[in-house]
């Protein structure tokens, strides 16, 4: 990318300041992405370098009253002993807005970093079993299914430090909470009222929930509370693990249906493509089976010292994995989410591969409801029809920018030989 004006601009702030970042961008950076800290410092080197200020300071204050979008943050760091508090909204209007991914679809990095920079996140370290009343109030505020008003207010006026995450969505503004009130009554929903009060499995009450037509966004705040659960195992959840857990969770519940499901009997390919991240996913006659590639461009954060592109692969076979998909993390889970949800809704089960590129102007991660949509939006489009899975494949790599001969040695699934192929 071309740098020219800078000004207002937070996509080309951010370039700027990986140009002058360390260039580490190794395995094991792509590999953690900042998620795991594998590299053994406190925090990411990359992360670190990249600050992006919006023209909001002027609003930050030491009190402050609006709605808040039903949004809650808990951190990981310190773990059992973690920061937790509600967001607050310098944009009231737009609270609802504000920490609904299923409403961000089509906006451009600019617009995401925008919104996310007018959410203050306010927070008080807390232990992971505590019933204090901050955690309680927190608790009713992930459970409401519309912003309530709030009053909160800061030991210090709140800061501004943009910051990223491979799996959570970018945080703006922070400050340490001296005390918050809701002012306004809740509105929680009945069917999740009922759950938080039963002796029923964490992930039993979150698929319910799902069931109820409740989207994971939501299944994700109220987890991450820690009103789910058996009375004495409730506690709060990081946000970024209660992230994966629930893509996961209601993942292997799909599954549970869909391996009883007949096949689909064509190859079908759907496309998307959507910051600078683009999508092919093939899906084959067979029992369940997925992999996902993913493929990342030279120059993106986690490749700073690369010449050529990157390819990583996960995968699992028909009865799932029991690992933890390392080198793709979060983005793993937030696809098959979407492909299982695609299949339960169709009912047939398959085999599917996601080819995923991502190229040189997806600059920041975004969180891993970038990856979650994207494929969502891809499975709602019409599929082009294939008689063989070579023909699939050969219309895939037209529309993919790395070879498919780069693709193909590196799959477990695409190198299987079966009659329903040819």
């Amino acid at each position: 990318m071309t740098i020219r004006s800078t000004k207002g601009d937070a996509r080309c702030e951010i370039v700027k300041a990986m140009q002058s970042a360390k260039r580490m961008g190794n395995d094991l950076c792509l590999m953690c992405k900042s998620s795991r800290l594998l590299c053994g410092r406190s925090s990411c080197p990359l992360l670190d370098r990249v600050r992006v200020k919006q023209p909001i300071e002027k609003k930050l204050s030491k009190d402050m009253f609006g709605p808040s979008p039903t949004s809650i943050f808990v951190g990981h760091r310190g773990y059992p002993h973690v920061f937790i508090g509600p967001m607050a909204s310098l944009e009231p209007e737009k609270a609802a807005l504000m920490d609904d991914p299923t409403k961000w679809y089509g906006r451009d990095f600019n617009e995401i970093i925008g919104m996310r920079s007018s959410l203050v996140r306010s927070k008080r370290v807390q232990d992971i079993k505590s019933r204090s009343k901050v955690v309680l109030d927190t608790q009713e505020l992930a459970m409401a299914s519309r912003p309530a008003d709030v009053e909160v207010n800061f030991i210090k006026r709140p800061t501004y430090n943009l910051s990223f995450s491979v799996v959570s969505q970018p945080m703006g503004p922070t400050g340490q909470l001296d005390k918050f009130k809701i002012t306004e009554n809740t509105k929680i929903p009945r069917k999740t009222d009922s759950l938080a009060n039963d002796e029923v499995l964490a992930s039993d009450a979150s698929f319910e929930l799902f069931n109820s037509g409740f989207d994971v966004y939501y299944l994700t705040k109220v987890l991450s509370s820690g009103v789910l659960g058996m009375d004495e195992n409730k506690k709060l959840v990081p946000t970024r693990w209660s992230i994966t857990a629930v893509d996961d969770t209601i993942s292997k519940k799909l599954l549970e249906s869909i391996r009883e499901y007949p096949s689909v009997n064509e190859f079908r390919v759907y496309s998307n493509t959507y910051l600078d991240n683009h999508f092919e996913i093939l899906v084959m006659p067979g029992s369940w089976e997925f992999e996902q590639f993913e493929a990342w461009a030279p120059e993106t954060l986690w490749t700073l010292n690369r010449q050529k592109p990157v390819i990583q692969v996960e995968s699992e076979h028909y009865k799932g994995r029991s690992d933890y998909a390392m080198k793709e993390g979060g983005g793993y889970y937030a696809a098959r989410l979407a492909v299982t949800e695609f299949l339960e809704r169709i009912r047939r089960q398959a085999r599917v591969v996601v080819f995923r590129e991502i190229y040189e102007g997806y600059v920041m991660p975004v969180g891993v409801w970038e990856v979650r949509e994207n494929v969502r939006h891809a499975l709602m489009n019409k599929p082009r029809i294939f008689d063989t899975k070579k023909d699939a494949l050969g219309h895939i790599s037209k529309k993919l920018l790395i070879p498919m001969s780069e693709y193909m040695p590196k799959s477990e699934i695409l190198m299987q030989q079966r009659l329903v192929d040819w």
